[in-house]
């Protein structure tokens, strides 16, 4: 119960910002792969589906792959050698769905169902709270006034800082193409789960309310911290480069997962 929530990183905008980067920087060799697996589903599209599907009744969703949205690294932990839980986690889910897509035998349903978590783990792998320190439910502890709003700091970054912004997703997703430079694609084009997960470690410990960007509170229940502008100022920069991020190492994971043989 320590470990970071199983909340949706990012919110549903944010998954659809980052699979709508992604989908504008595969090849042309993995989207035909993708559309060969998923029809007229887009990315964008399956990239909420396995958030979607929470409120199914089947065991699968209700117990088995709840934890698989999420990892846990302590402050001090080695992200290339953390323990994974027994009942896994995001890197070791991101695993076992990879294996499901290069599988010949493997049916094209259960191919939908591996590329829609894939293309999903890789979003929530760079939501900084959706690494958690073990100790505060990935921040979901951490109690906030938004903009006069409760809530709490894991929501700020699933969905608050986004919000604010007042842009679907795909303008969104333009936005922020628009502002990747070809040297920053080419920087971030990375398939190793073990680095995504050490940058978020390093950004989570930073982004906790301080006196200078918040307005009061403690952080709990009874004295939430109060955060608005000068918070939402000094960390949407950041919100923005992890979905940039997010985006591109998506497309570059797809495109090692579909390398041409």
């Amino acid at each position: 119960m320590l470990a970071a929530s199983p909340a949706g990183a990012w919110g549903p905008i944010g998954h659809r910002i980052t699979a709508q980067i992604a989908q504008d920087n595969v090849s042309g060799h993995t989207l035909a792969h993708i559309k060969e697996i998923l029809g007229t589903e887009e990315l964008p599209e399956s990239s909420t589906w396995p958030d979607e599907q929470r409120s199914n009744p089947a065991p699968f969703w209700q117990k088995e792959s709840s934890p698989w949205h999420y990892v846990t690294l302590p402050a001090g932990t080695n992200a290339e050698n953390f323990p994974h839980p027994p009942e896994g986690d995001a890197e070791t889910a991101l695993e076992r769905f990879t294996k499901v897509l290069r599988d010949p035998a493997a049916s094209r349903e259960d191919k939908a169902l591996a590329l829609r978590f894939v293309v999903h783990i890789v979003g929530d792998l760079h939501q900084p709270l959706h690494v958690g320190n073990g100790t505060d439910r990935g921040a979901n502890d951490v109690k906030v006034m938004w903009f006069d709003a409760p809530n709490n700091l894991h929501w700020v970054w699933d969905e608050g800082l986004i919000q604010r912004q007042q842009l679907s997703y795909s303008e969104y997703a333009k936005r922020l193409e628009q502002r990747t430079t070809p040297e920053e694609v080419i920087e971030w084009w990375n398939i190793d789960p073990k680095a995504w997960i050490a940058e978020s470690a390093a950004l989570r410990a930073k982004l906790y309310p301080t006196p200078e960007n918040s307005r009061g509170g403690s952080g709990t229940a009874e004295d939430p911290y109060v955060l608005s502008w000068q918070y939402n100022y000094d960390w949407t920069p950041a919100e923005e480069q992890r979905l940039q991020q997010a985006g591109i190492r998506i497309a570059a994971y797809l495109d090692w997962v579909f390398g041409e043989e």
